[in-house]
């Protein structure tokens, strides 16, 4: 065994000279001091948000046949408001996807009616911890988790915004609208047996995708750093005999 593939000593710990090669690694650097993770995470974010915020207003201004203004106070302070009826617009024919206008009160799936102060205040710690987990728990070379956090954000402000501004989420897009659960079962909290009885917008598929790819990448780390450990280990059992 030559100097140079010796392992480091540290007090009473050995590191294999593979670690101190992957710590330094520009690639294992924080994501904040990388403009190109910033630039990544920025331009998901713009994108998914301007494709959201765009999606909701040709909604509210085609879908019915004539634009749905929607007035803040009386959107929060009159029971009585509705949106007006339309008829079915088939986006996708097989009754794979409908577009139907919904103000929807509460989170994905309609999950929470009437707690708009609550999702207002938690978008924001979610922001900002979204923010702290990009700039200090990611690495440069990340950029599949820097896509997903963009996503994330995207969808999270998308819906926040139309709590500010509108007192409720814009929601237009309905799957398979003429699809029925057996036996007339029924989703808990729901009048009907649709299948899928929600009605969603773009920024909902943000947020879902944004998480799922969150989880397959977490997954995806833990694997990586299991394999390096076990490599480190069995370096450093080679070196010792």
């Amino acid at each position: 065994m030559s100097e140079s593939d010796a392992p480091v000593q540290d007090g009473t710990h050995a590191t294999p000279l593979g670690a101190s090669v992957l710590a330094s690694d520009p690639r294992e650097l924080p994501a904040w001091r990388s403009p190109v993770a910033w630039a990544t995470l920025i331009g998901v974010f713009a994108a998914g948000l301007a494709v959201d915020l765009w999606s909701k207003y040709w909604a509210f201004r085609t879908i019915a046949g004539y634009p749905v203004e929607l007035e803040r106070e009386r959107v929060l302070n009159d029971p009585s408001f509705f949106l007006p009826y339309h008829a079915r617009w088939v986006a996708i024919p097989g009754d794979l996807l409908d577009f139907r206008l919904v103000l929807n009160h509460g989170a994905v799936f309609g999950i929470g009616q009437q707690r708009r102060e609550l999702f207002i205040v938690f978008t924001l710690f979610a922001t900002i911890a979204a923010l702290l987990l990009f700039a200090r728990g990611t690495r440069v070379r990340m950029r599949a988790t820097h896509v997903a956090i963009g996503m994330i954000l995207a969808g999270g402000i998308g819906n926040l915004y139309d709590r500010i501004f509108y007192g409720a989420v814009r929601d237009f897009l309905h799957m398979l609208p003429e699809w029925q659960l057996p036996y007339g079962w029924r989703w808990p909290g729901n009048a009907n047996s649709d299948v899928f009885p929600w009605v969603f917008n773009v920024a909902d598929v943000l947020l879902l995708a944004g998480m799922s790819l969150f989880v397959l990448t977490s997954f995806l780390e833990d694997r990586r750093a299991r394999r390096i450990a076990r490599d480190a280990e069995k370096t450093a059992a080679a070196s010792g005999t």
